[in-house]
């Protein structure tokens, strides 16, 4: 979910919530959910809350992912009950080079460190927190808004103050600039160059200013939704790995250590075409938009599969099968129309299954997941009222619960939580990325912060 500058607001790169629709269409998650969507989609913008929505006439599309855009959006920080001072490392903490990563489990978290602030306050919270990776999201179009004019001011002050408290980097790319698309509609969202060359080209770039000092790299997010791929042909899972192949080929040219993963999915228990032409997908099941990939031979150009999951209100123990219900709950999707897109534990091992059925023992790389609670809020996002029945001890136990999980699980190489400073945008309470943030409107922390500061952080 992340929040695309203009086009598509917060909602598509980093947060992502998976408000799934049935596959017959508009009635799986209920048409409440979907009007909710709509509605998301419309105060988000052109985001259209989800992929196949956004734009123009699209129809509504699943995935609440938002991420204020990091390099732009006007950034107020907020200055009542701030965080105690950041603790740092009694002597200088050396840079991180790129090697080989040992650890079989990485703990990290998504910032918003270009346009957020005093990233070194940021990376020092972080750094506080015990968690060893930091995810931030590079968009490409406003990074390279014209040929070779490219602004890294912005990216350079994040890469360095992580290296310099012990943090690894990882990078997730996304959003090609309009001057490589012919194919624009009248309401823009994120999608990939017309030459896939030059997303390589791009990423060349990238691993060539940062060499030894970024650690990982996502090639794309949520690309089964046409948020972030919106071409003429709309979603296609075999272009996405085609691209992937010539980024991996250019990234490992560059620096064999870099983990190469591939993007993330939006967890969508539907697949839907554009009204106007049934040919083009607008979004796609992610269980089918995965096993095309595999098909295509994606596990041959990455180090690690991308997955995103934001727990809705399930626990993150609970598969979409068992029967969990809870009667108090005001967003009734996951529990009257169950499908495995709503539960954590469910998309994760859908994924890994399919990855052990090809044949290779690939890991996962969770690049996104969390819950949202819009306790202590006086409003909550259009469409989020999933977040009004967790609480901020729910929050807590659950983000806790997640990352025991998954390392327990033995299949996932790197765990990135939603998220830690995006309420700090100054949004406001309606921004879909604050109720999953670590820190509240007022910059203090919440109960979820210090859950993850105790939590144990076993290595081998």
């Amino acid at each position: 979910m992340g929040v695309r500058l203009t086009a598509e607001p917060p909602y598509s790169r980093e947060v992502t919530m998976s408000l799934s629709y049935d596959k017959r269409g508009l009635s799986g998650k209920k048409l409440y959910i979907a009007a909710a969507a709509w509605i998301v989609l419309v105060i988000v913008g052109s985001l259209c809350t989800w992929y196949g929505f956004g734009p123009g006439s699209r129809e509504v599309q699943p995935t609440v992912a938002h991420t204020p855009s990091t390099e732009m959006a006007a950034v107020v920080m907020a200055t009542a009950t701030p965080l105690p001072p950041t603790p740092t490392p009694d002597d200088p903490q050396p840079i991180v080079e790129a090697e080989p990563v040992e650890e079989t489990f990485g703990y990290g978290i998504a910032i918003n460190g270009v346009g957020g602030g005093d990233i070194d306050y940021w990376t020092g919270q972080v750094y506080s927190l015990g968690l060893g990776w930091i995810k931030q999201q590079v968009q490409w179009g406003i990074f390279e808004s014209n040929p070779g004019q490219m602004d890294w001011s912005g990216y350079d002050a994040v890469v360095e103050s992580a290296n310099s408290k012990g943090l690894k980097v990882m990078l997730s790319v996304v959003d090609a600039p309009n001057w490589t698309r012919s194919y624009i509609d009248d309401n823009p969202e994120g999608a990939p160059p017309d030459d896939l060359a030059l997303t390589a080209d791009f990423l060349g770039r990238l691993v060539d200013r940062y060499q030894g000092r970024v650690h990982a790299i996502e090639v794309w997010n949520e690309q089964n939704l046409d948020r972030e791929w919106d071409t003429a042909e709309g979603v296609n899972a075999e272009q996405y790995v085609k691209m992937l192949q010539l980024s991996y080929q250019a990234i490992k040219s560059r620096d064999p250590n870099i983990i190469v993963i591939s993007g993330a999915l939006s967890p969508v228990g539907a697949t839907a075409t554009d009204p106007a032409n049934p040919n083009r997908y607008i979004y796609m099941d992610d269980f089918e938009y995965f096993d095309r990939m595999i098909e295509a031979g994606m596990l041959n150009y990455c180090d690690c599969v991308g997955a995103h999951h934001n727990g809705i209100n399930l626990p993150p123990n609970v598969a979409w099968d068992e029967g969990y219900d809870n009667p108090d709950a005001q967003f009734r999707g996951p529990f009257d129309n169950p499908d495995h897109s709503w539960s954590f534990k469910s998309t994760l091992w859908g994924y890994h299954e399919r990855i052990q059925a090809a044949g290779s023992d690939t890991p996962l790389c969770v690049t996104e997941f969390g819950w949202a609670t819009a306790e202590g809020f006086d409003s909550y996002p259009p469409g989020f009222e999933f977040a009004l029945d967790n609480t901020l001890e729910d929050q807590a136990r659950w983000n806790v619960e997640a990352f025991h999980l998954m390392r327990e699980w033995g299949f996932v190489r790197l765990a990135f939580l939603w998220n830690l400073n995006y309420s700090q945008l100054g949004w406001g309470p309606e921004d879909p990325n604050a109720p999953y943030g670590l820190i509240d409107m007022q910059g203090a922390p919440r109960p979820a912060f210090h859950a993850i500061q105790e939590m144990e952080k076993p290595q081998p």
